[in-house]
């Protein structure tokens, strides 16, 4: 059965494009939702134009009031009636409360090697730590932050002159391979991780 996925962003959307791109023929699922916490994301008219319903829950409106939010997008959500939920540049952090609602039904993709550099200013960081090489997870979510059974990674070189903006460039392509890859396996019940890259 093919299986219906919503995807989370509040950017520009690029790996919600990759991932939507890859949902075509023989593909195990198809895009039934994008939804925005950001009424302006530039990924939005990209699903539009895809022919993707869209959905915004301006994070804006709830200030301080982090269950407010999480209940309209839970709303947001059932109406669409999506079997699997990406998280694909969504920065919002979501309570353990609103995972567990969707526990083995949601992935993430992060711009790391997890467990390394969980949070934010990843491609920083691994450079000051002088790692050879870097790259990015899809991993599933779970009530900590960037925590869940990592699902599948994908490798790049880190060269000597490299800036944070370099390798940030240089992994994002591994990003639109590997999270496709992983959904497709996802989407039928197999968890073996996909490895991308160099080792």
């Amino acid at each position: 059965m093919t299986k219906r996925v919503a995807i989370l962003i509040s950017g520009g959307g690029s790996n919600m494009v990759s991932l939507a791109r890859a949902m075509t023929g023989d593909y195990p699922a198809r895009p039934c939702l994008v939804l925005s916490n950001v009424p302006d994301a530039g990924g939005l008219a990209k699903a539009a134009d895809m022919g993707i319903p869209t959905a915004v829950v301006d994070h804006r409106n709830f200030k301080g009031d982090r269950h407010g939010f999480e209940n309209e997008l839970q709303i947001a959500l059932e109406a669409a009636d999506p079997d699997i939920i990406c998280l694909a540049g969504f920065m919002r952090i979501l309570t353990p409360e609103f995972t567990a609602q969707w526990a083995g039904k949601m992935l993430n993709i992060h711009p790391s090697l997890l467990p390394k550099y969980k949070g934010l200013h990843t491609h920083a960081r691994a450079l000051e730590a002088g790692d050879a090489v870097h790259g990015c997870s899809v991993h599933e979510v779970n009530g900590e932050l960037d925590g869940g059974q990592v699902l599948g990674q994908a490798r790049v070189p880190v060269f000597a002159d490299d800036t944070p903006d370099d390798l940030a460039a240089r992994v994002l392509p591994m990003e639109h391979q590997l999270y496709p890859a992983v959904l497709e396996r996802f989407a039928q019940g197999d968890l073996t991780p996909v490895q991308l890259g160099e080792a």
